[in-house]
C-alpha cells in the first residue's frame, strides 16, 4: 500500500491526499514533522518536505505534490482530475500552478509560519504586521476565486478539476489559520462549501494540530 507522509496542515499535503481519494486510491498516513529534521525522511526527500508518497513493495518513492498527482493521473483512468482539451488542461494547471505558488507565498506559508510555526515549534508570538498582510492578500485571492465561479462553473471551466482541489486544499489550511474572511464573497464560500462536502474533503476537517484550535465554521460545511 502506498504510505504518504503528510502533517495535518500541510497544503500539498492535503492537495494529494484529495487526488488519491477521488480517484479511489488506498493510502496510509504517517505523520512526519519536517522542521524535526528527521534523517530517516531527508533519506526519502532529499530537501526534507512534504508530501512524500511511498510504495515499500514496488520500492517507488514520489515527491511534489504536483509530480504525484501527475503520476496517478498518468496511471489511474479513474475520476480524471487533468482533462478536456489541450487548452483546458492548459489552464487546470495554470491555475493549479497558480495556488499553489502564489497563494501559498502570500497566504498560507506567511499563516503558517506565524500562526502554527512561531506558536507550536519557536514559542514566540506572531507578527501582526505580516498577519495582515496576509489576510489583505487572501482577499485578493478569494475575489479571484469568485470571478472565476460568476464566469464557469468550476475554476478551470466546465468540469471539476485538479485545480480545484489544489485551491482548495490552500484555502483549507488558511481558513484553519483564522486567516480568511468570508464576508463579501459569498461566491467563492459557496465553491468552498461545495469542496467542503465532498466525501474526500471530510477527513482534513476532522484533523487538528495539538494546541492549535481551528475557527468554530471550520469544519461546518454548511459555514
Amino acid at each position: 500500500m502506498w504510505q504518504l507522509y503528510h502533517f495535518p496542515l500541510c497544503p500539498f499535503s492535503r492537495k494529494v491526499r484529495l487526488a488519491l481519494s477521488e480517484k479511489g486510491v488506498a493510502y496510509e498516513l504517517l505523520r512526519e514533522n519536517p522542521w524535526e529534521g528527521r534523517e530517516a525522511f531527508f533519506d526519502l526527500n532529499h530537501i526534507g518536505q512534504t508530501p512524500v508518497l511511498r510504495n515499500e513493495e514496488r520500492n517507488v518513492t514520489l515527491v511534489d505534490s504536483q509530480a504525484i498527482c501527475e503520476y496517478f493521473e498518468e496511471t489511474v483512468e479513474k475520476t480524471p482530475l487533468i482533462l478536456g482539451t489541450a487548452e483546458n488542461r492548459a489552464e487546470i494547471r495554470r491555475l493549479v500552478a497558480m495556488f499553489d505558488q502564489n497563494f501559498f507565498a502570500e497566504v498560507t506559508h506567511p499563516l503558517l509560519h506565524e500562526r502554527m510555526k512561531k506558536r507550536l515549534v519557536l514559542r514566540a508570538p506572531p507578527d501582526s504586521r505580516t498577519l495582515r498582510e496576509a489576510m489583505r492578500l487572501a482577499q485578493n485571492h478569494l475575489g479571484y476565486i469568485e470571478w472565476l465561479v460568476d464566469n464557469r462553473r468550476w475554476l478551470a471551466g466546465a468540469q471539476m478539476s485538479l485545480a480545484d482541489f489544489a485551491a482548495a486544499a490552500q484555502v483549507s489550511v488558511a481558513d484553519y489559520l483564522g486567516g480568511i474572511d468570508w464576508a463579501g464573497h459569498e461566491g467563492a464560500n459557496a465553491w468552498y462549501r461545495v469542496m467542503k462536502s465532498r466525501p474526500s474533503f471530510r477527513p482534513l476537517l476532522t484533523e487538528k494540530m495539538q494546541g492549535l484550535a481551528p475557527p468554530s465554521h471550520y469544519a461546518d460545511v454548511d459555514g
